[in-house]
C-alpha cells in the first residue's frame, strides 16, 4: 500500500465530506428571505410599542394604550381650550318680554294701601249740575242727602279706607260700584248731537248685583242715570234716589 498515496485519498476524502457538510447551510442561508425595507425602516416608535408589547409586561402594555386612546395633547390653561360641545346647537336664550305687567298701573292707582278696581276714563269730568242721592228704608227718608257733584267719581262700597259712601250691609262688596262722571255726546230731540257731563253707573264684579231701578245691571258697563233714577245695592233694602238742585220733588 503505498503510504502517500493513503494520505492524499484520505485528505481528499475529508475535504469532501467537509464540504458537503457546509454547502447545505449556504444553501439555506441563500434562500432565507431577506429583511424588507419597511421591516429593516421600521420606526423606533413601533419596535419600542412591540417589544413592550411582546414582553409580557401587562402594566407597560395598559399604559400605552391609555396614552394612544387620550387622543391630541391639549396645551394651555384649561379655560382656553377648546370646548367640545362647541359642534353642537346652542339653544337660543329666551328673549327679554317687554309687555306691560300691570304692577305699574297698580302703583299708580293705590290709596291708602288699596288698590282700586275702577280706573277713571280720559273723558272723566266734573259736573256742573249740583247732583244728589236721597236715602230711603221702608219709603222713609234716612240721614241727610249725600252731595256728589264736587268730583269726578264716588265709590260705593264696604271698605271705608277708599268708599266715598261708605256701605255696611254684608251682602255688599268692599268695592262694590261706582258713579262716574263722564263728558259724552248724545242725540237730542232736534236730531243734533249734544255734548255734556252726564252720571253713569257701574258694577265693579260684586258678588251680590247691583240695581237700576230695580233691574240688575251688568258689570263692568256704564248705565246713564237720569234723574228720579233708583238705584240699590246687594241685597240691602236701602234705596237712592238721584235728584239735583233744581228737581221738583
Amino acid at each position: 500500500m503505498d503510504v502517500n498515496g493513503g494520505n492524499d485519498t484520505t485528505k481528499s476524502n475529508r475535504r469532501s465530506s467537509r464540504q458537503d457538510h457546509q454547502e447545505p447551510a449556504r444553501d439555506q442561508a441563500a434562500l432565507a428571505p431577506a429583511p424588507t425595507q419597511s421591516s429593516a425602516h421600521q420606526p423606533e416608535g413601533d419596535n419600542r410599542g412591540q417589544g413592550a408589547a411582546g414582553s409580557g409586561n401587562p402594566g407597560r402594555q395598559n399604559r400605552w394604550a391609555k396614552n394612544v386612546d387620550a387622543g391630541p395633547e391639549q396645551w394651555g390653561k384649561p379655560g382656553n381650550q377648546p370646548d367640545a360641545k362647541q359642534g353642537k346647537e346652542e339653544k337660543p336664550e329666551p328673549e327679554a318680554n317687554f309687555a306691560l305687567s300691570g304692577k305699574l298701573a297698580a302703583e299708580s292707582n293705590t290709596v291708602k294701601g288699596v288698590v282700586l278696581v275702577h280706573q277713571e276714563p280720559p273723558e272723566a269730568r266734573k259736573p256742573s249740575q249740583m247732583w244728589r242721592l236721597y236715602g230711603f228704608k221702608n219709603g222713609e227718608p234716612i240721614d241727610k242727602p249725600l252731595y256728589i257733584h264736587r268730583q269726578t267719581c264716588y265709590l260705593f262700597g264696604r271698605e271705608r279706607r277708599v268708599a266715598d259712601v261708605p256701605l255696611d250691609h254684608p251682602s255688599i262688596s268692599k268695592q262694590h260700584a261706582v258713579m262716574q262722571y263722564r263728558h259724552t255726546d248724545k242725540p237730542g230731540a232736534d236730531g243734533m248731537m249734544h255734548s255734556g257731563v252726564r252720571p253713569y253707573l257701574m258694577d265693579l264684579g260684586s258678588a251680590n248685583g247691583t240695581y237700576l231701578n230695580n233691574d240688575r245691571i251688568e258689570a263692568e258697563r256704564y248705565y246713564e242715570l237720569l234723574e228720579k233714577d233708583m238705584i240699590k245695592f246687594g241685597h240691602s233694602t236701602r234705596e237712592y234716589v238721584l235728584l239735583h238742585a233744581q228737581s221738583n220733588a
